[in-house]
């Protein structure tokens, strides 16, 4: 455990971290791995947090494994619920199961018992709570120091980003010190990097709260109602007036990803691409259906997603 942070008196530079046990542990340079504590790169170094709670209103999880039932699905669930959302994932032994919600729309006791009572299974771990803050460290990379992970900023899980946010910053950072020297302009781009990958996330997350059309639950109102970034806003306008979506480079999801959870939400174009067009009714039923059994002829010779599991993981 990290009882201190020292740093160099002139430059400011972390120079040590001094355990629990009074070991010295000195470095030239710093990850950051302390999770949502955030100790280096935040407590020591000063870095600020720019949170994201008035965009994305759920802040608050509570977790728990359940025994499986039946022959387990082949996808994850994710559950709209009155304040939030709930998740289930069919695994070979068991079933993970989750809550998401706003803590101002949804005491945790209510949050605990609606999870609880909605189990398939039994529940056979303890329920774990999950406090959090949306949002993302203002620089990722700090003097000798580079935030990976939960210190690094978070976005609540309903996309399952984090694993892909750590694999992704570690290798950004290998890419810009490829002969282990640190220069100013690779810091630079390093923090523009994170950075606009954060916020292209975060607009996808709001998305899917933001185009609801549910009428009687306060937390879906203030989601609709809420003032989204003019970026997500221009992207919705676009495809809706247009049906073209332009995805930016190395952005992680793609266009089909936008435009499936726009029109899941109902916002569909008003005009489509001339090319669209020229195809008519008649042939464009007909690719569809040549689409669709070409997808269930595939499909059914696959194996049953239980028997995959049973035959390739022991």
């Amino acid at each position: 455990m990290i009882e201190d942070v020292q740093l160099d008196a002139t430059s400011g530079e972390i120079t040590a971290l001094r355990l629990d046990k009074q070991r010295l542990v000195e470095g030239d340079f710093f990850i950051d791995c302390t999770g949502f504590r955030a100790l280096l790169i935040g407590q020591a170094l000063g870095v600020g947090y720019e949170d994201w709670s008035s965009l994305l209103l759920c802040n608050s999880a509570i977790a728990v494994q359940s025994t499986p039932q039946g022959a387990p699905l082949p996808y994850t669930r994710s559950i709209a619920h009155a304040a939030g959302w709930q998740w289930r994932i069919p695994l070979r032994h068991r079933q993970g199961n989750g809550i998401v919600f706003s803590d101002a729309h949804m005491s945790r006791d209510a949050a605990l018992e609606k999870l609880l009572s909605s189990l398939d299974g039994e529940a056979i771990t303890d329920p774990n709570v999950i406090q959090f803050k949306p949002g993302v460290r203002r620089q990722q990379w700090h003097k000798n120091c580079v935030a990976i992970g939960l210190s690094s900023g978070f976005l609540e899980p309903l996309e399952s980003t984090s694993i892909h946010l750590i694999h992704f910053n570690i290798l950004r950072f290998l890419r810009l010190i490829p002969d282990g020297q640190v220069e100013p302009w690779a810091i630079d781009e390093f923090n523009r990097q994170v950075d606009e990958e954060m916020r292209s996330v975060k607009d996808f997350l709001i998305l899917h709260y933001w185009q609801n059309a549910r009428q009687k639950d306060d937390f879906w109102v203030a989601c609709r109602d809420n003032q989204v970034p003019k970026t997500l806003r221009h992207r919705v306008d676009l495809f809706r007036a247009t049906g073209s979506f332009f995805r930016n480079l190395e952005e992680l999801f793609s266009e089909n990803s936008w435009i499936q959870v726009m029109m899941g939400q109902g916002v569909t174009p008003e005009k489509t691409h001339p090319v669209a067009r020229q195809m008519i009714e008649a042939e464009l039923s007909q690719m569809m259906q040549r689409l669709s059994a070409e997808v269930r002829r595939k499909v059914d010779a696959l194996p049953a997603h239980g028997d995959f599991l049973a035959e390739n993981f022991v």
